[in-house]
């Protein structure tokens, strides 16, 4: 099927100066931008480039997490990560060690942290996770070339761009390597990540990671901390596993998401918007396709709001887990979704919010509603 934009505003019109939709006035001349009409191509090396917290949490810092004071592993977790931070900082662990007088002789054994060298953040969804990752990150003493932030599917992208053992040597001379959404439901790439964390580890690398407990299995202890330690089998020993307790901050205290709007209410926000992209979401869907994930962040860049039409259920698993990538993308960007249809709880079946990957589809729920609050300015201005 070809990609093809939304339906055109009936109620647009341009001139040679300017365009007017009605009730808004002015607006820019040029049409939208669209999704469908992108197909980015992006270098091994951008990958390496911008394993970096995201813009969303560019600014983050322990300071600014605000623990609920009902939750005092929300605290605790703070003053934990804080420390594991501090003691990061000095030589590398696996750095050249000194050699004897006028430098001969064998080199002395480095000297490795004791503890953990790496921690796990086990909670559920909007609990700050990523929020005390990118903090962790950013308090970590160490120039921005030697640390490392990124999803776990960034992480398996990388491996694919630059091959196991290149991503190793990339990889190996950081001081930490946080990932974020630390995946349990792909037994492959778990254990292809769980083999290059092994390598990393011994040679020096701080690890953290964070994962989402499912969400059947709330309030089951450790349940999620347990199973994380278990896929990364040799590795157990390395991670403090950290439980993080709480309710969905995006949802905390907040009004509920709004309702879809209409197909010629998003169209003309669309169009009202500079920088926005307008797009039918079945055809969009289609054009996901074509695109490899790794490139949805790029697929994102310089836009400033999406807008889709017609937003109807996912019609199988995998274009599920594709548009989970492509949300998790616009939300580390904090880009606001715009949509007419059905609203975001109702994209995924029951069959799949009750599947194994059913923790991706709760958060892409989150987090698209979160986005959708975001867009609702767009429409009332």
């Amino acid at each position: 099927m070809s990609c093809s934009v939304a339906r055109p505003l009936d109620s647009v019109t341009v001139s040679s100066s300017s365009a007017t939709v009605s009730g808004l006035g002015p607006i820019p001349e040029a049409a939208p931008l669209s999704l469908c009409t992108r197909e980015p191509h992006v270098p091994a090396d951008r990958l390496v480039a911008e394993m970096v917290p995201p813009p969303r949490f560019d600014s983050v810092r322990f300071a600014t997490y605000i623990p609920d004071p009902n939750q005092p592993s929300q605290t605790e977790a703070v003053r934990v990560l804080s420390g594991f931070a501090a003691g990061l900082g000095g030589a590398h662990a696996t750095g050249t060690g000194k050699r004897g007088f006028l430098g001969f002789g064998r080199a002395k054994a480095p000297k490795v942290p004791a503890g953990p060298r790496g921690v796990y953040l086990d909670g559920g969804y909007g609990v700050g996770k990523t929020h005390l990752l990118a903090s962790l990150w950013h308090a970590t003493p160490a120039e921005p070339s030697l640390k490392a932030f990124g999803t776990f599917v960034e992480l398996t992208n990388l491996v694919g761009a630059l091959g196991f053992q290149k991503t190793i040597q990339t990889l190996s001379g950081h001081r930490l390597l946080c990932i974020d959404e630390f995946e349990l439901d792909d037994p492959g790439d778990t254990v292809l990540v769980s083999t290059l964390l092994g390598k990393l580890v011994d040679a020096g690398v701080a690890l953290a990671a964070t994962s989402n407990t499912l969400p059947g299995k709330l309030g089951e202890g450790r349940f999620a901390s347990a199973d994380f330690l278990r896929e990364i089998q040799g590795l157990s020993a390395h991670f403090r596993a950290l439980r993080i307790d709480g309710e969905d901050y995006r949802h905390r205290g907040l009004p509920e998401a709004p309702a879809p709007f209409s197909d010629e209410e998003v169209t003309k926000a669309a169009y009202a918007t500079g920088g926005a992209s307008l797009d039918d979401f079945p055809h969009l869907l289609d054009h996901l396709a074509r695109v490899h994930p790794s490139r949805y962040g790029a697929l994102t860049d310089g836009l400033k709001a999406v807008c889709l039409t017609d937003v109807q259920p996912i019609p199988d698993q995998s274009t599920a887990l594709r548009l989970v990538v492509l949300a998790d993308r616009l939300y580390d960007r904090e880009v606001p979704v715009l949509a007419s249809g059905l609203p975001f709880d109702q994209l995924f079946s029951e069959e799949m919010l009750n599947g194994g990957y059913r923790k991706k589809y709760f958060r892409a729920i989150s987090r698209l509603t979160a986005l959708a609050r975001d867009a609702k300015r767009l429409v009332e201005h």
